[in-house]
């Protein structure tokens, strides 16, 4: 027992070395986007499927986007996303649409529901400009798939910018994260008018 409690306790105080300075990489701050509220405008009978959104391979990752100039990326040093990116859009696009009470059932796929709509987005910009002044500038297309038929039902772009107040990593994934926020409202009441 004393031998178990013993080892248990290196264990522990050697993961804490490699937290010293000295003692590796100091780890990333790793950030989510919020999900905003919603208010219903009506209460459809169709369910809806978010489906994982596409993006090129610099957005398609866990790290943050930082637009130097308008040909040139970088990534924010020393943060990343919680998931890769088009993952954490869904999940929260999802929780916004069920927020909004305006859908019969929002799920994703795997889920079981009997889809009659499908929510395909297109995540086109997700970056903070930092060439002009900072501002977070966010930008996903989005297309309305009728789940029976196939027909693309509606299709359009939604964007939105937040200035980046302060400074530091915290202040640029706040920007994006009402960027987001502004686009996913945006995203559910055109839905709800849409079908």
């Amino acid at each position: 027992m004393r031998l178990t409690s013993g080892v248990a306790l290196l264990a522990v105080a050697l993961a804490g070395c490699a937290a010293l300075p000295g003692g590796g990489p100091a780890p990333l701050d790793t950030f989510e986007l919020s999900a905003p509220s919603v208010d219903a405008r009506s209460h459809s009978r169709r369910q809806i499927l978010i489906a994982p959104p596409s993006a090129l391979k610099a957005l398609d990752s866990q790290n943050i986007v930082i637009k130097t100039s308008a040909r040139s990326i970088q990534y924010l040093k020393g943060a990343q996303w919680a998931d890769r990116l088009p993952q954490i859009v869904q999940a929260r696009l999802a929780e916004t649409f069920q927020r909004s009470g305006s859908f019969a059932g929002v799920g994703k796929p795997g889920e079981g529901l009997a889809i009659d709509y499908q929510v395909i987005v297109e995540v086109r910009s997700f970056e903070v400009q930092v060439d002009g002044g900072q501002h977070a500038n966010v930008d996903l297309y989005v297309r309305l798939l009728n789940d029976r038929n196939g027909e693309v039902r509606a299709a359009k772009s939604f964007t939105a910018t937040a200035p980046v107040s302060g400074a530091g990593n915290q202040a640029y994934v706040a920007a994006l994260d009402a960027a987001f926020g502004d686009v996913a409202k945006q995203i559910v009441r055109w839905t709800d008018s849409a079908i």
